[in-house]
């Protein structure tokens, strides 16, 4: 049996997700608004809570199209705060309609919202070595300023804790531990 990072349950959700995109680098506009929409409805709740709703968020939310949520009025967020299938909170549905607009405006501005988020990591991946899960930290430098930076620019529900967990889900820090299976895999090291 392959040895998986300490926060990954037995779920085949949390397995695939585990096994096939967390740390894995993203650069796609589209889904790295999916990812920064998710870690923000997170906050307060578990990620597996997430994930166990992210195919209705990719209905609801019209597959993360950023023009579509920017557009998003108050009958569409009420629509959205009565579906059982998403996390039913108006801070973070308001949240992601601010966040799409934000978003276009980085693309205007930068070309593309990928160009932009990576310079947060020198435009590549930081590759850790932790022992243990005890060992990732919850926040670090890089998302500190990620997180002033977004929030400056009208960003929301982008705290250091949930930026840092955004680096992590997209590939900018590596963090599996190194007797995870995916540490050699993703980090082009050996374990020892």
């Amino acid at each position: 049996m392959e040895c998986r990072c300490g926060w990954c349950n037995e779920d085949p959700i949390y397995i695939d997700y585990h096994d096939k995109e967390w740390g894995v680098p993203v650069h796609d506009d589209q889904k790295l608004f999916e990812m920064l929409i998710l870690e923000g409805a997170q906050a307060g709740l578990s990620w597996y809570t997430v994930l166990k709703k992210r195919d209705r968020y990719r209905e609801a939310f019209d597959g993360f199209d950023p023009r579509v949520v920017a557009a998003y009025d108050d009958a569409k967020l009420d629509e959205l705060l009565g579906d059982p299938g998403l996390i039913r909170n108006r801070l973070k549905m308001r949240a992601a309609v601010a966040n799409a607009k934000a978003f276009l405006a980085v693309q205007e501005e930068f070309g593309s919202f990928d160009r932009y988020i990576w310079q947060f990591v020198g435009g590549d991946t930081i590759r850790n070595r932790w022992q243990s899960l005890k060992d990732v930290p919850a926040s670090t430098p890089e998302s500190d300023a990620m997180s002033k930076a977004l929030k400056k620019r009208g960003f929301a529900f982008v705290g250091s804790t949930i930026c840092y967990a955004f680096m992590q889900a997209t590939g900018m820090v590596m963090d599996h531990t190194v007797d995870c299976f995916r540490f050699a895999e993703l980090s082009g090291a050996r374990a020892d």
